[in-house]
């Protein structure tokens, strides 16, 4: 009690503020890693932005988060770019793919329980991406993906392999999910074609997280969220003399449309630890990319950036500036921030047999992304009634990305061979190098 006296509200952030080391290696056990301040910072963000390497590396044992953001909405990672210490942002990077999967594997079998407790069931969707300038629209791709799932298992077939020079390379590639396999072993993709499949790695080799972090010291740092707070829907119209509301078969379901407004791009940039050379070698880079991939990208292994002036704030003077807006306290900050408003359109379907729940524990079970748990709180709590058997939404200011669910039906049939690695295939565990 009397440390917490001593420390205030915030023992381990003034620990660290005032880097007293021993005292933080004491309050650790018996007090919140993860808990913000008033600006939103855990300890771990002020152990990076002072560069408090000791007290880092004791905040990430103890398990420190490091993909929460602050007020700002910039994660320790985020900070350790900016300040440019490489053996700091390694370890961050290092951490930070460790506790995403121990996120997955502590949800792994709820997941597959749930996964076992819906019917079985063959999918086929449809998404193609498209733009109104021509030169972009000829190189974008479409696809027909068709889902079987069988108990724990998922099968997903896609004609899309890969994009090299300016086009998309097409195939014959599967996807197999067996949920109950080793992690390590669940996921699997097949090259049809050649025969050959490679299990999806579970773990980055150090050599890859090396390659990460040059890229991450020698690019911006980006931070972008689709804001969905004041989002509305209204139903579409057609018709030229007489309006009426928009009402459509998709594939084999009649689905009603509906605009979606107020939907909001908010994307923020820094570029305060890169010197003019670097932006212009990004600039070379970005459209060496858009003709053949991070392949033909080289980076040198970054060093170190000398470490920012030690800021002269006090942890009184930190912890009174305005929430939110706290004082500069590693590298001065040149930032630039863009919000955009997009339209999309939504088809929604009473007669689809799914629903939106149903979709969305398959989905986690096999694509476990950043957003996930806002998704699901966006798809069952506004959209309008029904399910979305089709979904138009801009992904950049000048693409378009469109998902159709043309076919679903309930299957008891579906053969063992479809979730089974083929006999006469071999493994080759470099044939996807980016999975």
């Amino acid at each position: 009690m009397a440390d917490d006296v001593e420390f205030g509200e915030y023992p381990l952030h003034q620990c660290v503020f005032k880097d007293d080391y021993r005292r933080l290696s004491q309050l650790i056990r018996t007090h919140d890693v993860s808990q913000k301040d008033i600006h939103g910072n855990t300890p771990l963000h002020l152990a990076v932005m002072l560069g408090r390497n000791e007290c880092i590396q004791l905040l990430l044992v103890h398990g420190a988060p490091v993909k929460v953001k602050n007020l700002q909405g910039w994660t320790p990672l985020a900070e350790a770019i900016s300040y440019g210490d490489r053996q700091t942002i390694l370890s961050l990077l290092r951490k930070l793919k460790k506790q995403s999967r121990d996120v997955l594997e502590d949800r792994r079998p709820a997941l597959i329980r749930a996964l076992k407790n819906i019917d079985d069931f063959y999918l086929e969707l449809k998404w193609d991406f498209h733009s109104w300038v021509p030169l972009v629209s000829r190189i974008l791709p479409s696809d027909v993906c068709k889902i079987h799932k069988r108990g724990p298992c998922i099968r997903l077939d896609t004609t899309l392999v890969d994009f090299n020079d300016m086009h998309w390379e097409r195939g014959d590639i599967t996807f197999v999910f067996n949920g109950d396999a080793p992690p390590k072993q669940s996921l699997t993709v097949l090259d049809n074609k050649q025969k050959v499949f490679q299990r999806i790695r579970y773990q980055e080799s150090e050599m890859e997280l090396e390659d990460e972090v040059d890229i991450l010291m020698c690019s911006d740092i980006m931070a972008a969220q689709m804001s969905t707070k004041n989002i509305t829907f209204s139903r579409a119209q057609s018709g030229w003399l007489f309006r009426e509301d928009k009402t459509e078969m998709v594939g084999n379901f009649k689905a009603d449309f509906y605009a979606v407004n107020n939907m909001t791009l908010e994307s923020r940039k820094r570029r305060e630890h890169l010197s003019s050379e670097d932006i212009q070698k990004n600039k070379a880079i970005i459209e060496n990319i858009s003709k053949g991939g991070w392949d033909n990208c080289e980076f040198d292994r970054r060093q170190s950036l000398p470490p920012p002036p030690v800021p002269n704030v006090s942890w009184e003077d930190y912890i009174s500036f305005n929430p939110g807006n706290p004082p500069t306290l590693g590298r001065t900050p040149i930032a630039k921030e863009n919000s955009k408003g997009f339209r999309a359109t939504i088809a929604m379907s009473e007669d689809f047999p799914m629903t939106v729940e149903v979709l969305l524990d398959v989905l986690e079970v096999v694509a476990p992304f950043k957003q996930f748990q806002k998704l699901r709180e966006f798809m069952t709590s506004k959209l309008p009634s029904g399910f979305p058997v089709k979904i138009e939404i801009p992904v950049f200011p000048t693409v378009s990305a469109k998902v159709t669910f043309t076919f679903f039906e309930w299957r008891n049939d579906l053969e063992d061979y479809l979730f089974k690695l083929p006999d006469d295939y071999h493994e080759d565990p470099n044939r996807f190098p980016d999975l």
